[in-house]
């Protein structure tokens, strides 16, 4: 059994592996990851692990990884993965987005793909046919765009993206939503329109929560994964202990 850890900005998601087969999942809040990895500690089932975090972590947690009776990777672009980093600076990637595109890979081999991470942050990654990780873009985040509005101007509130929606906004607080939301959307539906055109058989994988309005021609190559980090994180831990 393998288990998987990606730790991302607010909150940590944890998973069991037996081989490919998911076997367990949940999240948990960052305060609590040195106990789960001290409890996981004395799980005889458990032969590896891996650790993916966008976060510094703390000195218990630091401990905790340190005390673990079996191997545990640090996700990195150093490890082995499956495609070829074409990326200028390897160093400063997000692991979450190689873990995203080795789910994305593990799902559609040898396809083109876009992989689109909605999170803190909405990155765009693209992997080629033949297997060459080429990087991608970095946009705000939804609830960071709401939060920019509130504090980058002098009255408008900061709203929450649940609520009354409408084509056109009539209110201050639903013309903020649709503005949002909708931009979101169109920001998302033209990436995927642009990279088409130069690979006209991309596939696209999207993750990290929110069901957004993409057209039809769209929605016919797309796949929702809310777990594409957490099986590539698999992946990619199978990889480096030799089970390729």
């Amino acid at each position: 059994m393998q288990l998987i850890i990606d730790i991302g900005n607010s909150s940590a998601k944890v998973a069991l592996f037996e081989g490919d087969t998911l076997a367990e999942d949940f999240r948990i809040d960052h305060a609590e990851l040195g106990q789960l990895l001290t409890k996981k500690a004395s799980c005889s089932a458990i032969q590896a692990a891996i650790i993916s975090s966008v976060i510094p972590l703390g000195e218990e947690v630091e401990q905790a990884i340190k005390a673990l009776p079996y191997p545990c990777l640090r996700m990195s672009s150093l490890l082995k993965m499956p495609f070829t980093i074409a990326y200028k600076t390897p160093e400063t990637l997000g692991p979450d987005r190689l873990a995203a595109a080795a789910g994305a890979c593990l799902q559609r081999p040898g396809r083109d793909l876009l992989i689109i991470d909605v999170g803190t942050a909405i990155t765009y990654d693209v992997v080629t046919a033949d297997g060459i990780y080429l990087g991608g873009n970095i946009s705000p985040g939804i609830g960071m765009r709401f939060k920019a509005l509130n504090l980058l101007t002098g009255k408008l509130p900061l709203i929450k993206k649940e609520g009354e929606r409408i084509p056109i906004g009539n209110t201050t607080e639903t013309a903020i939503r649709e503005g949002v939301l909708q931009g979101v959307d169109k920001e998302i539906e033209g990436y995927i329109h642009e990279y088409i055109q130069k690979y006209p058989d991309l596939l696209v994988f999207l993750t990290g929560g929110g069901t957004f309005l993409l057209d039809n021609r769209v929605k016919s190559r797309t796949f929702a994964d809310s777990l594409l980090v957490i099986k590539g994180l698999n992946r990619i831990l199978e990889l480096n202990n030799g089970n390729s």
